[in-house]
């Protein structure tokens, strides 16, 4: 057989016609104006680089700081646009060949994921916190990432006052790739979008300024953790193509409802094959519930929320959640509708196991940070309660619990940030006995972040967790919603126990010390507050706009 035979042979196979010499290449249609928000973080980014390379040192800080907030409000900017234009109801539909949904839950995710990423840019720029050293006021992060802890060069490095700005551009670069995650419509944008922002995150976790060997073993093991979980996703993408001979979410949809017409040649003897469809969609939700943090793929959050450097824990811990599952409710509302009858009995044991070990493993905590983290660990089994309802009021209420715990949770690390002792942060709970009598206006912005979280009347937890309950009972899930009250009891005993600390204990004559922010970590802790009480106190409006935004294109 000729060459010339076997190529037309193969080419035929795999469903695609040799090309006639006079056919010319179609270029690909992108509509940039509906990836605008998108495109304004990548592009600031990278001129974020550029100024590392050519700014000099002592005008990167102002520089890269004006950049990143002008970056993030312009894009939020563009996606209160794309809304108002109608794109995220009437005109919803797949852009960038097919490769990007611009619809509602995409629009209100990524609103949510700037405006989280503004409020913590600010805790990012702090400079007032810590003492000034050589002349020379410093942040949370490391002065030359690069210098072996407690070396000659880091010395150097801190007496020549260096910082760390390349934080900015890391942090708008895992921003692009979140905004891009919930609005995924084909598994390889989905993969792609999780490494783009998922490695800059893994370089934030080790550059904290103090305690840096703990920031660098916490870094390690996000790594690590965070490549099996891409490896797994890798693999059940691999296998989901050769199910439905496509990566994209509506063909995968149509092989799986038994709707597809046109049958690749080249896949017919796997097309179809209920094996590696159950095997493939199992792979990808386990890498999704890894980056959600819920039991039992959490065992990165404790030990990473502890060693990253606060700021970064704040961001990370809301923006990541927020991402994650929007891609979450996308693959199982889109993609795999016509399987729930196979994946709700599993994230019912996901959703309880969640809810009651992040809760239960929380009461035996003697570390904030540590604390805080079993507590997210306790809200994404909520939050799956959310999406178990496989009903429309099931994504506007995930989508309204993801914007109000976004906030409590940068404001409540940013309020971390300010309790001081000599070696820095003073994370250890026996440190914040008497935190009300040294300082009432910070213990109570704390204690309301707090009873937000426990799910308290007249806060945004009590709306959003009302909400996904509400939700999970009119989809069938009763008895999740009664484990999930259970677990809302028992978490509200370690919230009310950090606050009896607070109020009700003497302090100790070498407790640590509130230190005075600059107006940047005060604005993330008033809007924080802010957001909190009028979610609680008004959520109709709220509710209503994300259920507006609940409808998934296809």
């Amino acid at each position: 057989m000729s060459a010339t035979a076997v190529h037309s042979l193969w080419t035929m196979a795999g469903g695609v016609t040799a090309a006639a010499p006079d056919e010319k290449f179609k270029a690909p249609v992108i509509e940039y104006a509906q990836l605008t928000p998108v495109l304004i973080v990548i592009g600031v980014a990278v001129v974020g680089v550029l100024v590392e390379a050519f700014v000099p040192r002592r005008a990167r800080y102002y520089t890269q700081v004006f950049l990143t907030v002008v970056a993030l409000a312009a894009a939020f900017a563009a996606v209160i646009g794309l809304a108002a234009g109608g794109y995220g109801t009437t005109k919803a539909h797949i852009a960038a060949m097919g490769a990007i949904a611009v619809d509602g839950p995409a629009l209100f995710l990524q609103g949510t994921i700037l405006l989280t990423s503004l409020v913590a840019v600010f805790t990012f720029a702090e400079r007032r916190l810590d003492p000034v050293a050589h002349g020379n006021r410093v942040d949370s992060f490391a002065a030359q990432a690069a210098s072996v802890p407690g070396s000659e060069s880091e010395q150097a490095a801190v007496k020549a006052g260096f910082t760390t700005t390349e934080v900015f551009p890391l942090l708008l670069f895992s921003v692009a790739g979140m905004l891009v995650f919930p609005a995924a419509n084909d598994l390889l944008t989905l993969f792609v979008a999780l490494e783009v922002f998922s490695l800059p995150l893994y370089l934030l976790c080790a550059v904290a300024r103090r305690k840096r060997l703990m920031s660098q073993e916490a870094a390690v093991k996000y790594f690590l953790l965070g490549a099996f979980s891409s490896a797994f996703l890798l693999f059940g993408i691999a296998l989901l193509y050769g199910y439905a001979g496509s990566v994209s979410y509506a063909a995968i949809a149509n092989v799986v409802d038994g709707s597809v017409t046109q049958i690749d040649p080249a896949l017919a003897a796997t097309m179809g094959n209920d094996v590696l469809l159950l095997i493939g969609g199992a792979m990808i939700l386990t890498g999704l519930l890894f980056k959600v943090g819920a039991v039992p793929f959490h065992m990165w959050t404790p030990d990473v929320y502890q060693g990253a450097p606060t700021p970064v824990t704040g961001f990370m811990a809301a923006a990541t959640k927020v991402a994650a599952f929007g891609a979450l409710l996308r693959l199982l509302y889109v993609v795999l509708p016509g399987l729930s009858w196979d994946w709700r009995p599993v994230l019912w044991a996901v959703a309880i196991v969640t809810m009651l070990g992040g809760a239960v493993v929380a009461i035996t905590q003697t570390d904030i940070k540590r604390l805080l983290a079993y507590s997210s660990i306790a809200h994404a089994g909520f939050i799956l309660a959310g999406v178990i309802a496989t009903t429309p009021s099931g994504i506007s209420s995930v989508l309204f619990y993801l914007g109000a715990y976004s906030f409590v949770t940068v404001g409540a690390f940013a309020v971390v940030t300010l309790v001081r002792d000599a070696g820095g942060e003073a994370t250890h709970l026996s440190k914040w006995a008497g935190l009300g009598r040294r300082s009432p206006l910070v213990a109570a912005v704390f204690a309301v972040y707090l009873l937000a979280f426990a799910g308290i009347p007249l806060t945004s937890g009590f709306a959003g967790k009302f909400a996904v309950f509400k939700a999970a009972a009119g989809g069938g899930a009763g008895g999740l919603v009664v484990i999930g009250v259970i677990a809302s009891a028992i978490a509200a005993f370690f919230y009310i126990r950090v606050i009896v600390l607070m109020f009700f204990s003497e302090p100790k004559a070498d407790g640590p010390t509130v230190a005075v922010p600059s107006p940047l970590t005060m604005t993330t802790i008033a809007v924080g507050v802010a957001v909190t009480l009028v979610l609680g106190l008004a959520p109709q409006y709220f509710l209503d706009l994300a259920s507006q935004a609940g409808v998934f294109v296809r």
